[in-house]
């Protein structure tokens, strides 16, 4: 639920389970809210009811010469979420026209209870790219000597593809074509206080050594650990725990290892074959002096804080390029070994030593230990940049940018004057709109003593004062054919997240306005659930405002919203000419793939009913030219020109953000009129799912095949004993297609 459904008296809903009733028992139900007293509500308060999926975008209509749209960079991508309740005011109707949600207590709930509450649950955006593959083709070796790519990380294997280590030579950067989301997870025992604080700390340090635009820092839980399909998720696995470590979650960080998963221990009892963790009270929290051995050979000598515990066994000297680690005492004790694991490139580097402590930490306790531990701290960032490195991480970290102020533009003639008329008549006596996310503060042009905040942003409203090398107006302007979606603009270079942008305009503002967020980059980009959402500076990033009417084809299907998005994303390349062999495709439910390979974009949907029309937010991000730190559209355009010896031409984020927004309305009006029947032969077509295996409830449960999507949006699958049934997400975090359960029918 994500915290966002609202309940009387305090109560904080668990978990949302779909029932079939009986024809007796919905009646009875139906009886009892006929006589059910429903309170009036409240002055001044605006009930809603909020609900959030994930979706994805497809082609419009375009003008002008796509080939004049090129760009030379490649960089990156990202998306958005967040919605909240509505604030006051006199949209939708009189007060009394609205109450609070009470299942079964009114007749537009029980209407709703199919689809509305099925859309709540299945509210969903993922946040990191896989790109699908063509398994066709072979990339494997394939160089590209595309200019000013950098350094980045292998991304890990997904075992369904055939890819493994395929490299890119752009100036060094290598280019993963077949990984897994860029996560690293972090395990650091039960959920005490203690470990709450020993996370905070692995989360700090390690936010200080990586590039954070190219990697996302989880904290894995212990039941997560044991349940979810975490592994195929995990670029490195963090251990960071001194408490036991449980058999059965030892053996999935085995079978972790063992599938060529990459393992760091700080100070753990975690350890693997041929070591063992060994207890040295005199050492234990102690500050001792370090000896470690880089792979180039080169030594690096600090003060370190001992956990108390050394490493014993495999006596033989390390390989050549090994890291290692020991203390100058008499018996140069080890305390950092590199340990090779299996034969698919697993590795695990164990660590006693507390590089993840500061010398600021409570555990160390005199001003002296402090004062070496202090000295060594550049250091012990050099050790850990260099044990990550060897990992396949990038520690080139950058700072965050600064945020920017938002821009008020139109795309199409004839807005700008009633936009500026409604404005006047809205802001308050300090050109203020408020909403409960943030103030946007309308002035005609910005100076830099206009503080710039995540909670106050100004906004210039004179289109003279607008100039972005990043948007052009005016490809944007030429390619967006709508009658209504994509009209008014607010556009920023960096901002937090624009899913939060439109906050307090979404609700106020004409419908015919068409209200879209675009922005360069995010500093806060949101994804499902949980999830962060990388958004560097080469995505195509913007929330979308779509007003659907509850009785409608669609308003009835809100699940379908995501769908459309993902398969406007597509559709907006793949119908451009010359373009239609790029291996875009959708992955259920809100996903934008490179074949089925590794993702490339994905969708976050807000939606507010608010009297008969639902306010749906659609947060889209996709890469198009940031490699990094998986693959983008550029890169697949680079691949398709090497392969097929074309010259295709590189696409712009605006140009593709205005024919995509072309699309998802083209899309919408096709379904509002025929249903779902009018759009699923286009998904079909670039969906990444058919005939795929999946196994129901674990790795271990019923294998069954899928064959499609039933009537409200959700995937239906074939079993072996000959039916069709319908399956839904287990809520985990990591991917919907793994632990899919089938509803009880009671």
């Amino acid at each position: 639920m994500e915290d966002r459904l609202q309940m009387d008296d305090g109560l904080v809903p668990q978990k949302i389970v779909s029932v079939h009733l009986k024809d007796s028992t919905w009646k009875e139900l139906e009886d009892q809210a006929s006589h059910k007293h429903v309170p009036a509500p409240q002055p001044g308060l605006r009930p809603f009811l909020e609900t959030e999926t994930v979706q994805e975008v497809t082609e419009p209509a375009f003008r002008g010469d796509p080939t004049a749209l090129g760009e030379d960079s490649h960089q990156r991508r990202g998306s958005a979420s967040g919605s909240e309740p509505a604030a006051d005011g006199e949209q939708g109707g009189a007060p009394g026209e609205h109450c609070h949600l009470h299942l079964f207590s009114c007749h537009e709930c029980l209407q709703l209870e199919n689809s509305t509450i099925e859309s709540v649950k299945f509210a969903s955006a993922e946040n990191i790219p896989d790109l699908p593959y063509d398994q066709s083709s072979s990339l494997e070796g394939v160089a590209d000597e595309r200019e000013g790519a950098e350094n980045i990380p292998d991304l890990p294997y997904d075992q369904s593809s055939s890819l493994e280590g395929v490299a890119d030579e752009r100036e060094g950067r290598r280019v993963n074509v077949a990984g897994k989301a860029p996560n690293i997870l972090l395990y650091v025992g039960s959920g005490s206080q203690e470990a709450l604080g020993r996370l905070q700390q692995v989360q700090s340090v390690l936010a200080d050594c990586v590039d954070t635009d190219s990697y996302l820092l989880y904290h894995l839980l212990e039941d997560s650990a044991l349940r979810d399909p975490w592994p195929d998720n995990c670029l490195l696995l963090v251990i960071a725990t001194g408490e036991p470590i449980l058999e059965d979650l030892s053996q999935k960080f085995m079978a972790y290892l063992s599938q060529g998963g990459k393992v760091l221990s700080l100070s753990s009892p975690f350890t693997v074959d041929g070591f063992q963790v060994t207890s040295k009270a005199e050492l234990q929290e102690t500050v001792q002096s370090l000896v470690f051995s880089k792979a180039d050979g080169s030594e690096v000598r600090l003060s370190v804080l001992s956990s108390g515990c050394v490493y014993e066994g495999s006596s033989g000297q390390p390989g050549p390029g090994r890291l290692q680690g020991h203390l100058e005492n008499e018996d140069k004790d080890k305390m950092i070994v590199q340990v090779p694991y299996g034969t698919r490139g697993g590795e695990a580097i164990l660590c006693q030593v507390h590089l993840e402590l500061p010398p600021s930490s409570s555990t160390v306790q005199t001003q002296e230990d402090f004062n070496l531990l202090k000295s060594s701290n550049m250091r012990r960032y050099e050790v850990l940049k260099e044990i990550l490195t060897t990992l396949g991480l990038s520690c080139d970290s950058r700072q965050l940018p600064a945020l920017t102020p938002l821009h008020l533009l139109s795309a199409a003639e004839g807005i700008q004057d009633p936009l500026m008329q409604w404005l006047r008549k809205h802001v308050d006596t300090e050109g203020v709109i408020k909403s409960s996310k943030l103030s946007l503060k309308f002035v005609s042009s910005y100076t830099p003593e206009v503080e710039i905040t995540p909670s106050s942003l100004p906004v210039v409203t004179d289109p003279e004062a607008f100039s972005s090398e990043h948007f052009n107006l005016e490809i944007y302007r030429q390619n967006l054919q709508t009658r209504q979606l994509g009209k008014v603009i607010l556009f920023a270079e960096v901002t937090t997240t624009t899913m939060s942008l439109l906050d307090g305009l979404m609700f106020e503002m004409p419908q015919e306005m068409g209200l879209i967020a675009i922005a360069v980059r995010q500093t806060q980009g949101k994804g499902r659930g949980p999830n962060a959402w990388l958004s560097p500076e080469g995505c195509a990033l913007f929330t979308l405002l779509v007003s659907i009417p509850l009785r409608s084809q669609l308003g009835q299907r809100i699940p379908f919203v995501q769908h459309l998005m993902s398969l406007a994303v597509v559709e907006a390349v793949r119908s451009l000419p010359g373009y239609e062999d790029i291996n875009l495709r959708v992955k259920w439910p809100n996903d934008v793939y490179y074949s089925d390979l590794m993702k490339i974009g994905g969708i976050l949907v807000n939606s507010t009913l608010m009297g008969e029309t639902f306010y749906i937010l659609i947060g889209c991000g996709f890469n198009v030219t940031n490699s990094n730190p998986t693959i983008c559209i550029s890169d697949l355009i680079t691949e398709h020109n090497k392969q097929h010896r074309t010259r295709l031409e590189f696409l712009r984020a605006d140009y593709l953000i205005a024919r995509a927004t072309t699309v998802l309305e083209r899309l919408i009006d096709t379904f509002q009129d025929q249903g779902p029947d009018g759009v699923l032969p286009l998904y079909y077509k670039y969906w990444v799912h058919s005939g795929q295996q999946v196994r129901l409830g674990s790795a271990d449960g019923l294998e069954v095949s899928i064959v499609g999507l039933d009537d409200s949006g959700f995937l239906q699958v074939h079993q072996k004993d000959g039916k069709v049934v319908t399956v839904h997400p287990d809520g985990n975090s990591f991917d919907m297609l793994r632990n899919l359960i089938l509803p009880k029918r009671q």
